[in-house]
């Protein structure tokens, strides 16, 4: 992915992961190393293999977050509008339910949040719709969904 696409608050979160990371995580691990070397050899050492797997995992973390933000383009959540953004939190109709929706850029999706991203077939069709208009999406598989939109906010 070469542009990333954020909301201020994604950004904020970001940032605030990282800062967390950089410092509270790496010292926990740095701490989780140095005594599982007190244990002994480390060619057989669990702990360590664990503390240095987790250590590889967080440094690959800082750097993806890093690459996000020198890269990313911030939207503001615009004011509410009449049509769907980056930002916008939409209430449909989806095949029947009432889901409710905001609208973010992929690094920030969060589906059990609530948050989809405008690349997601939900997302990429809701984008320029207003309220009372009626879309459809096709799901990975194929699948038609059907969507109205009821309510629009931000």
């Amino acid at each position: 992915m070469d542009n990333y696409i954020l909301t201020e608050e994604g950004k904020a979160k970001l940032e605030e992961e990282l800062r967390y990371l950089e410092t509270e995580k790496r010292a926990e691990i740095g701490e989780r190393i140095k005594v599982a070397r007190e244990f002994g050899d480390i060619s057989e050492n669990s702990e360590y293999d664990d503390a240095k797997n987790e250590q590889a995992q967080v440094e690959a973390r800082i750097i993806e977050i890093n690459r996000i933000l020198s890269e990313a383009t911030v939207v503001a959540a615009g004011k509410a509008g009449n049509r769907v953004n980056i930002g916008s939190t939409v209430k449909v109709t989806m095949n029947g339910k009432e889901r409710t929706f905001t609208i973010v850029g992929a690094a920030e999706s969060n589906v059990a949040e609530g948050k989809i991203s405008n690349e997601s077939p939900v997302g990429a069709a809701l984008l320029g719709t207003k309220k009372g208009d009626c879309v459809t999406a096709y799901g990975p598989t194929g699948r038609e969904i059907e969507l109205k939109v009821v309510s629009l906010a931000k």
